[in-house]
């Protein structure tokens, strides 16, 4: 059965303001079943917050996330070479989504063929697809809107200038039109202000107009520090002005080649405890791009489904496994992420991982590892600061170390006096070990020692309990749960809002242990 093509549409959403969004285009975000939109590293995306009141349960979301902003690169193209890289493979993500007979709404602030970053995806996927924009309400209309200022009247002439520029072309123009408007701002402004002073014109400012934090001034009156992007110059006609203010995309089977050779990677990804409010932007955007998800299923399950990606659910105990199969996927072209709670580089997949691909087989394909909020993070927060300062991370799992190590290891730390965070520390098949620790700790620190219990933090089972060394009872614990000792200075404080633990950050002098060959 021919499947029949889906439909690019490139929707403005206006400059800021979501009840600027047109009736047609808040339409089509809420129909579409693929919303795709453009964000800098830091993951959050001016046009996906303008369309969210427009957007449903379900949705599948695709950020394009660039690899560079104003930052340097080290890609062998240079900043170019990285932009036309990405968007050769964002217009491949696209592509992906509209063979399958998906439409796909890609969100752009202002209006799409108004110095848009849709117009680099629109020139790749034109010509293979059905293509529908819907204009938006520009960015210069808001800026206007917000100064109350006409910018042009009768026959007067309207130039609209970039802020890249060079100072003398930008005076030039400045002098020989009746009306202007700079965009792209921000690290510019210097130059484009000295510009506006070398052409003897008068000029106003708007930044991120028809939003909360929307600001007027004249052009003179601001600081060129506080300049955000999404800032306009105004540079109003004579007889308007009223009382100034104070290429070819590759195919999805060719993407994963460039020159002939892989270009597949492996990114090890930290989903923190829980759900999506734990899930770092440079996580997401890492989970958003690849072709492949492998790792256990219910750390899967905490990534969005995307029908353009596959999914390589697994058990818990095959990890090497589980660290092969993503190598050999990689080793084919294809991106690929292992999925790992917490921190991967924590108890998780990371180390498998560099494990596998040790073998000579493996070295030459790219491993990235990405950090997340560690499972000891979440239960100390929760908490207070049990691990404010020196502690120690060691897991009671005796599947891949001997019980006499983690004896010894807890000995070793006890005997330092650090707080512990404990992770695997009961399950069905090892249900003596905490006990066993516990006794062992009571032997080098007090009965009345504060612990931590924290079960499914951040879940909706999230439970705190602090108790004492003495009084721990491991039933009440299972492998959903993190167990924090504290040291000898760990304290609870009884507040309003409930008991606090912390650990403070100093040690008196006469605490300090004996340093022999200290260095000078």
């Amino acid at each position: 059965m021919t499947i029949q093509q889906g439909t690019l549409y490139g929707v403005g959403v206006g400059p800021g303001d979501p009840e600027l969004v047109t009736v047609k285009a808040a339409r089509l975000i809420t129909a579409a079943p693929v919303i795709a939109y453009h964000a800098a590293r830091h993951g959050r995306s001016h046009a996906r917050r303008i369309a969210e009141p427009y957007l449903r349960p379900g949705q599948i979301e695709e950020p394009l996330i660039y690899p560079v902003t104003t930052e340097t690169t080290d890609h062998p193209g240079g900043y170019q070479g990285a932009i036309d890289e990405f968007y050769t493979h964002a217009a491949a993500r696209l592509a992906a989504h509209l063979d399958a007979g998906r439409d796909v709404v890609l969100l752009a602030e202002g209006d799409p063929l108004f110095y848009s970053s849709y117009m680099h995806l629109h020139k790749r996927l034109a010509h293979r697809y059905r293509t529908h924009i819907v204009p938006g309400v520009t960015s210069l209309a808001g800026a206007t809107a917000a100064l109350a200022q006409p910018l042009v009247e009768r026959d007067e002439v309207l130039t609209v200038l970039p802020g890249t520029l060079p100072r003398d072309e930008l005076a030039r123009r400045l002098a020989d039109t009746d009306a202007a408007a700079i965009l792209k701002l921000g690290r510019t402004f210097p130059t484009v202000a000295a510009a506006i002073t070398d052409s003897g014109r008068d000029a106003l400012y708007v930044a991120h107009a028809t939003t909360p934090h929307q600001h007027t001034a004249h052009v003179n009156d601001v600081d060129p520090a506080s300049v955000p992007y999404f800032a306009i110059a105004i540079v109003p006609g004579t007889t308007a002005a009223t009382q100034p203010h104070s290429t070819n995309t590759t195919t999805r089977e060719n993407a994963g080649e460039i020159g002939g050779e892989s270009v597949g990677e492996v990114v090890v990804v930290g989903t923190g405890p829980a759900g999506r409010d734990w899930l770092t932007p440079q996580a997401a955007a890492a989970l958003a791009d690849v072709d492949d998800l492998i790792g256990y299923g219910p750390y899967l399950d905490r990534v969005p489904p995307n029908p353009r990606q596959t999914r390589h659910p697994s058990d818990n105990r095959v990890e090497a496994d589980r660290a092969a199969h993503a190598l050999d996927l990689a080793a084919t072209g294809r991106r690929v992420a292992v999925v790992s709670g917490g921190d991967p580089g924590i108890f998780a997949m990371a180390a498998a991982v560099h494990e596998v691909a040790a073998q000579d087989k493996y070295r030459h394909i790219p491993i990235r590892v990405l950090p997340g909020v560690t499972a000891a993070s979440a239960v100390a927060a929760a908490a207070g600061a049990p691990l404010g300062h020196d502690h120690a991370v060691i897991s009671l799992s005796d599947r891949l170390k001997p019980w006499p190590v983690i004896t010894n290891r807890l000995i070793a730390a006890a005997a330092a006096d650090l707080a512990i965070a404990i992770y695997n520390p009961r399950s069905t098949a090892r249900p003596w070990q905490l006990g066993a620790a516990r006794d062992l700790l009571l032997q080098h620190r007090a009965p009345d020692t504060p612990v931590v219990l924290g079960r499914d933090v951040g879940g909706p089972g999230e439970r705190i309990t602090i108790t004492t060394l003495a009084e721990l009872d491991p039933e009440q614990v299972d492998m959903r749960t993190l167990v924090i000792i504290g040291s000898s200075r760990t304290r609870v404080v009884q507040r309003a809002d409930g008991p606090a633990v912390y650990t403070p950050r100093w040690v008196p002098v006469e605490n300090e242990p004996v340093v022999i060959n200290r260095p000078n």
